[in-house]
């Protein structure tokens, strides 16, 4: 299987990802202003500064021509995976439910943080328990996760909040302590924290790298 990861003007992070991706399956780069995916079975959207975060986080990236594609991509059931800026990207481009807002305490966070499986049944943690804890790190300014009361009950009940903030740990003030979600269909997933960073024992976690497996293993069925 492969995984196509895409390179915006601004993306610090994608080199990461590709490499985080390297050791489920192969990986490729994609431009920004390319609409061909490669022949992709994931694509990750990731972490960043997309276009320098003007206008707001995410907001120039939606209207790439790749991104055109990954809505395509993902309207056809693809799975498309995106990490922090990657997430602001995708809720932008309507892919995803809901807003990522600025971080509650106004500034840059950088910290370890542990987030807790809410959904194990999902082509993103199914290598996860329900309950688990997963010790990945976060690095953002606008991470607030933001949704209608009603729309977040809908997600709830529908299984589309996959990832929480543990309890107890200072975070970005997300509503419901959200960390990452999908979509309705369950194809698509955005998060904060950066499991890129967490799939080497030097890092002091290797937690992260349950979620490119599961897409891994998804992606594998799939195709078999």
């Amino acid at each position: 299987m492969k995984f196509g990861v895409i390179r915006f003007p601004g993306s610090c992070d994608e080199v990461d990802a590709l490499l985080a991706c390297e050791r489920y399956g192969d990986a490729e780069l994609l431009w920004h202003g390319d609409r061909d995916l490669h022949g992709a079975d994931v694509v990750v959207v990731p972490g960043g500064f997309s276009y320098g975060d003007y206008l707001r986080a995410g907001a120039i990236a939606r209207f790439s021509p790749v991104m055109e594609a990954v809505a395509e991509f993902a309207a056809a059931g693809g799975l498309v995976f995106g990490i922090c800026n990657g997430f602001q990207v995708l809720c932008e481009a309507r892919l995803l439910p809901g807003a990522l807002l600025p971080n509650e305490e106004l500034r840059f966070i950088c910290r370890q943080m542990d987030v807790v499986v809410e959904n194990a049944d999902t082509p993103f943690t199914r290598t996860c328990a329900r309950g688990e804890r997963l010790s990945i790190p976060m690095k953002h300014m606008s991470g607030r996760y933001y949704a209608p009361d009603p729309m977040l009950d809908a997600m709830e009940a529908n299984g589309q909040v996959v990832l929480r903030y543990a309890p107890g740990g200072p975070h970005n003030g997300s509503a419901r302590d959200i960390a990452g979600v999908t979509n309705e269909r369950g194809n698509v997933m955005g998060l904060m924290p950066h499991p890129e960073h967490a799939v080497d024992a030097l890092t002091g976690s290797t937690d992260g790298g349950k979620l490119f497996e599961s897409l891994a293993r998804e992606a594998a069925a799939v195709a078999a």
